[in-house]
């Protein structure tokens, strides 16, 4: 029998079941699930659960059979280390699951003494994982794949110099040592090209966020069925609204106007913001606006159960400020895949509006303009309510999964150990 090269890849990731509350582990999660179709063997070196603010054990049964998932020691220094909350500011650089490094850096050596990967990959949001990442590739030589996704620095942000500068440091020596570094939008990529015109072109990868089809077939056999006709009419945000880059302070602006002027009422309209991350900053605006009888704040609830709230609701909304323009949420994919109507505020230039109108939707108003999301929202109104409003089309959806995704790392993973990347 011929021998058969099993090649082994060392995923280090903050965002890992039974995490709960952050989009960003299905990237991480289904990558560890599909590559092994394309030859691969994950192994993951992630956080223990006590790092996380809140867990939830609904995905843990989709971690593949078999994979070393090893669970190093993490302190959340906000939580763990702060007296009277408040807590030193150095002990939080570049941010609050600093203290992971510790306990990953040894469990990431005996990992590769034991297991001996071809490659090293680290994915950001949790800036510690990419210093994890580049002390292993320091230590052993193994090449390594930084998974940006985002840009990890921007004009203003993070607003704390110190973890500015903090960010900076590790954006630039990731970008310096990884052998490929991975975006999730062109845009993305563009910036950093003009930001470090040293580094070659050709060290930049695009593969996208995506929507898992496993996970919608669930999700379709326990939602509701969706006759298009609740009353009222439902609309949902699922997930994180940050204050600075999804402020939705004009959207409550303009249904407050457009309730003073009798074109939406509490028996007309619901907009759920499910999971919002930051349920007391946009209380104190639903209060201000008095529409706590239109927009309700909800809780958490298991993923697929969020995405059959997703396919049964009558329309889904996105939020991006301009200065996100070369970023894309990364439920925008998984809004693609539900086919429902979609109101997107964001800027009509940026990548995510680029992505929706190649998808075929065009309800599309700027976020920080109150009038024209006045507009949009009456439009989007008449037509999703007429079945007139246009929806994705399930080719346009397919594109986008996790497998198709996992197939695109896969093949930067071979290039990069063939030597062609």
């Amino acid at each position: 029998m011929d021998h058969i090269m099993v090649k082994r890849v060392l995923m280090i990731a903050f965002h890992y079941p039974p995490l709960r509350g952050s989009s960003g582990i299905q990237r991480t999660l289904k990558f560890s699930r599909y590559i092994k179709a394309h030859g691969w063997d994950p192994m993951v070196l992630t956080a223990n659960p006590r790092a996380y603010a809140s867990t939830s054990n609904d995905q843990m049964a989709e971690i593949p059979d078999g994979i070393e998932v090893n669970r190093a020691f993490a302190l959340d220094t906000a939580r763990h280390l702060s007296f009277k909350g408040r807590y030193l500011g150095m002990l939080a650089l570049p941010d609050r699951w600093i203290s992971w490094w510790l306990g990953a850096v040894p469990a990431a050596m005996k990992m590769v003494r034991s297991q001996r990967p071809d490659l090293i990959w680290s994915t950001y949001p949790i800036a510690t994982a990419h210093l994890i990442a580049l002390s292993v590739h320091r230590l052993t030589g193994i090449p390594w794949i930084a998974d940006m996704r985002d840009p990890m620095t921007d004009e203003g942000y993070p607003s704390n110099p110190l973890t500015r500068r903090a960010y900076q440091w590790i954006e630039k020596r990731t970008l310096q040592h990884c052998t490929k570094a991975v975006c999730t939008t062109p845009g993305t990529i563009a910036m950093y090209r003009r930001r470090f015109p040293e580094i070659p072109a050709s060290r930049y990868a695009l593969i996208e966020n995506g929507y898992d089809e496993e996970n919608f077939r669930t999700a379709e056999a326990i939602s509701r069925a969706s006759t298009n006709s609740n009353v009222p009419f439902y609309i949902v945000h699922s997930g994180v609204i940050y204050p600075s880059e999804r402020d939705p302070t004009h959207f409550f602006e303009a249904i407050d106007a457009l309730r003073c002027h009798g074109k939406v009422s509490a028996g007309t309209l619901r907009v759920v913001l499910r999971a919002t991350g930051h349920d007391e900053y946009l209380g104190k605006l639903i209060a201000k606006y008095d529409i706590g009888d239109i927009v309700k704040l909800e809780p958490p609830v298991p993923y697929k159960d969020a995405l059959a709230e997703m396919l049964s609701a009558d329309g889904l909304l996105i939020l991006q400020a301009s200065n996100c323009n070369h970023q894309i949420p990364a439920k925008l994919y998984e809004y693609l895949r539900a086919r429902r109507p979609i109101l997107a505020l964001t800027d009509p230039i940026g990548d995510t509006a680029h992505t929706l109108r190649t998808a075929g939707v065009e309800t599309i108003a700027p976020l920080d303009s109150t009038e024209a999301i006045m507009q949009c929202l009456l439009a989007f109104l008449a037509t999703a309510r007429d079945e007139r409003a246009s929806v994705p089309s399930l080719e346009s959806a397919m594109a986008h999964s996790r497998e198709a995704r996992s197939k695109e790392l896969a093949t930067l993973l071979d290039a990069v150990i063939a030597g062609n990347a």
